[in-house]
């Protein structure tokens, strides 16, 4: 998910937060993009702990991925730091939605869903939320579940879709939007090799800013754009 997340912010064609907010602690942008070469200076917790307002502390944690217009505010460093940040989401909500006026937008890695710690507002407050998930049957059967409780109601989530890693290996994109009854929104092509520049800062192949898996990322980005210009248009048609 990390790995996905990171490779749409660094193609996003605005400004945009990334927020490692997946509750199973350690930084995977910097022990896996950056390789460990980049120290944790700050992140939630520091942001969780900031004695003056949320958006000015914001600005303080953020830091900057250098050659892009991606910025990112680092996930906890154990998993036993979750359980503070219970108080943090919903006013870290409120400020990353008021970003866009600025003309930048955010993109939160959740992690896996369900545990202590989960950054359930901000799943809450987003304009879209994206269950990704593999093609195969052992993965189907774990987000089945989430889809359910999507389904009953459980979540107030905005609007939700699936993104679909591997399409094909076995199940096609009409057939997981069928088992899950929820919309996929995008398609992520598998490239290993591609994936190792995001999962673990490995130098580019040859063509990977126009092979498999970056094509596939834009088309995402594409479709996800799209998707919230939908709603928003529907929101606004209603309202009248």
């Amino acid at each position: 998910m990390t790995t996905t997340a990171l490779g749409l912010a660094l193609l996003w064609p605005r400004p945009v937060l990334l927020i490692e907010a997946d509750p199973t602690g350690g930084s995977g942008l910097l022990a896996g993009y950056f390789r460990g070469t980049r120290e944790y200076d700050a992140g939630l917790i520091e942001l969780a702990l900031a004695t003056g307002s949320i958006p000015d502390a914001l600005a303080d944690v953020a830091q900057p991925i250098e050659g892009s217009q991606v910025s990112f505010v680092a996930g906890t460093r154990s998993h036993t730091q979750a359980a503070a940040l219970r108080d943090l989401w919903q006013p870290l909500s409120e400020t990353l939605a008021e970003l866009e006026a600025t003309g930048q937008d955010v993109i939160v890695d959740a992690g896996r869903l369900g545990l202590t710690g989960s950054a359930e507002p901000l799943l809450a407050g987003a304009d879209l939320t994206l269950l990704v998930t593999r093609a195969t049957l052992p993965a189907l059967a774990a987000a089945r579940s989430w889809a359910d409780s999507l389904q009953s109601g459980a979540f107030d989530w905005h609007q939700s879709g699936v993104l679909l890693v591997d399409e094909g290996t076995p199940y096609s994109q009409r057939e997981v939007a069928s088992v899950l009854d929820l919309p996929v929104i995008a398609t992520i092509a598998e490239d290993a090799e591609a994936a190792a520049v995001f999962h673990r800062g490995a130098a580019p192949p040859r063509r990977f800013e126009t092979g498999p898996l970056a094509r596939s990322l834009h088309a995402a980005i594409a479709a996800i754009h799209s998707t919230i210009a939908r709603r928003r248009t529907d929101l606004l048609e209603g309202a009248r």
